[in-house]
C-alpha cells in the first residue's frame, strides 16, 4: 500500500509539472507574439541611468560601454561605488575619455543606510539624477544599442510605473557556470513568463532592468524603502505595482555573464537565490515543487520500472521539458548555449529540486562575503570574521539580477 501510494503521489506531481510546462510554453508563445507585433514607439523621454558598481571582471568594460553607445536622445549615466579605491573607477574614467560628449558621472557613495549597500548607493546616486525617468541595472548587464528605446518607449502610457527585461546568461567553461546559465534560460525565464500570464501581468521586477518614473519611485518611499532588503529589485517592482502603477515586460532581452563558478559556488549561489525567493514570495515558492516534472518522473521510473505508464510519463516529461527549454531559452531569449548544454537539463533539474528542499533548512544566506539572516525579506548581519574569511565573495559586479 505504501509503495502504491508513493507511485500515485509521484505520478500526480509529474502531471502537475507537465501542466506547468504547457502553461510555460503558452506564456512564451504569447510573449513572442506580443513583442513581434511591431517595434517600439518613438517616445523617448530623457532618462538617468544609475549603475552601482563593485569590483570588476574581464567582461565589465564591454558591459558598461554598451550603455554609452545607445541610439537614443537625451540620457545620462551615473556610476556609483562604495569607496574611492574600487577597481571599477578606472573603467569609468576610461569611458568618460572615450565618450567625451556623453553625460557620464561618478559618485563615491560613502553613506550606509542599511544592510543592502547597493540600495544605499542608489539613494545617494539618485540625488545627482536630473531626469524624471530613472533606470537601474546591474554592472554586469550588456545591452544592444536600441535598449533604451525599447524600454523607455513604454512610458508613453502614463499608467506605466516600471518596465523590466528578461535576460540570458553567457556562461564560463566551468560546470557550475553552465548549470547556472542553463537554469536562467530554461527555469527562471519560463517562471517569469508563467507568473506574468497567470497573474495577468507582472507584479515584480528583475535586476537586469529597473526602469521607473520618479513619480512612482517617490510614491513608494524611494530607494530608502528597500535598503534592508536583499531582493531590492523584487521589492521595488512589487511596491510600485501595489501602489497602482502598471508593470511591463519589454521585448528587449539583455545579457549577463556568469563567473567561472566551481560546483560549490554554484550551489551556494543558487541556495542564496532560492532562500531569497522563498522569503519574498513564500506562497509561490512553496508551489515550486509541483513544477519539477522531470525529476519526479525520473524518480517514479526508478522505483516502479515495471509500470509502463511510469515510462510513458517520463517520456512525456522529458519531451515537454525539452520543448520549454527550446521555446524559452532558444526561441525567446536567443540563448545559443541552450542547445549545447541541453544534455545537462536533467542534472540541473534534479539539483534544483534538491536546492528547493534544502532552502527550508535555514534562513541564512551568503551575500558579498557576509552572512545574513533573512527575516520577512529583510537582512540582518550574523557573520563573524571567520565566516567571512571562509566564504569568498563571488560574482560581485553589480548585484546579479536573477543570480541573486
Amino acid at each position: 500500500m505504501i509503495r502504491l501510494a508513493l507511485e500515485l503521489v509521484l505520478a500526480l506531481f509529474t502531471v502537475c509539472g507537465l501542466a506547468f510546462y504547457l502553461i510555460a510554453l503558452w506564456s512564451a508563445h504569447l510573449f513572442r507574439r506580443m513583442t513581434g507585433m511591431g517595434g517600439s514607439s518613438a517616445f523617448s523621454p530623457p532618462v538617468s541611468i544609475l549603475k552601482p558598481l563593485k569590483d570588476i571582471d574581464d567582461q565589465t568594460y564591454a558591459a558598461l560601454r554598451s550603455h554609452c553607445v545607445q541610439e537614443y536622445g537625451s540620457y545620462e549615466i551615473i556610476f556609483g561605488v562604495n569607496d574611492g579605491s574600487d577597481p571599477a573607477i578606472p573603467l569609468v574614467q576610461r569611458l568618460a575619455s572615450e565618450f567625451p560628449h556623453a553625460d557620464i558621472r561618478l559618485v563615491v557613495c560613502s553613506e550606509i543606510f542599511g544592510a543592502n549597500r547597493k540600495a544605499s548607493n542608489l539613494v545617494q546616486m539618485l540625488r545627482e539624477a536630473k531626469h524624471e525617468c530613472i533606470l537601474v541595472n546591474d554592472g554586469d548587464i550588456k545591452v544592444s544599442s536600441y535598449y533604451l528605446q525599447s524600454v523607455m518607449s513604454h512610458f508613453e502610457h502614463p499608467t506605466v510605473g516600471m518596465v523590466t527585461c528578461l535576460y540570458r546568461a553567457r556562461p564560463s567553461r566551468t560546470l557550475g557556470s553552465r548549470l547556472e546559465a542553463l537554469g536562467i534560460a530554461t527555469d527562471f525565464a519560463p517562471g517569469v513568463l508563467t507568473a506574468s500570464y497567470l497573474e495577468e501581468g507582472l507584479h515584480f521586477a528583475l535586476g537586469s532592468t529597473l526602469a521607473m518614473s520618479r513619480v512612482a519611485l517617490e510614491k513608494i518611499g524611494g530607494f530608502m524603502a528597500v535598503v534592508d532588503y536583499i531582493a531590492d529589485d523584487y521589492q521595488l517592482g512589487q511596491r510600485i505595482s501595489a501602489a497602482g502603477f502598471k508593470m511591463e515586460l519589454a521585448s528587449e532581452v539583455v545579457e549577463t555573464f556568469v563567473p567561472a563558478y566551481t560546483f560549490g559556488q554554484f550551489w551556494q549561489h543558487q541556495l542564496r537565490w532560492a532562500r531569497t525567493m522563498r522569503d519574498s514570495r513564500p506562497g509561490g515558492y512553496r508551489g515550486l515543487f509541483l513544477t519539477y516534472a522531470l525529476p519526479w518522473a525520473i524518480l517514479l521510473a526508478i522505483i516502479a520500472p515495471h509500470l509502463w505508464w511510469a515510462w510513458a510519463l517520463l517520456v512525456a516529461a522529458a519531451s515537454a521539458r525539452i520543448a520549454v527549454a527550446l521555446s524559452v531559452g532558444w526561441a525567446t531569449l536567443h540563448d545559443k548555449h541552450v542547445l549545447r548544454d541541453l544534455w545537462l537539463l536533467p542534472w540541473r533539474d534534479v539539483l534544483a529540486l534538491a536546492i528547493w528542499i534544502w532552502s527550508y533548512a535555514d534562513d541564512t544566506v551568503i551575500w558579498r562575503g557576509e552572512q545574513f539572516r533573512l527575516e520577512k525579506g529583510r537582512m540582518r548581519a550574523v557573520s563573524t570574521e571567520s565566516d567571512t574569511a571562509a566564504t569568498p565573495a563571488i560574482g560581485q559586479t553589480g548585484s546579479g539580477a536573477q543570480r541573486r
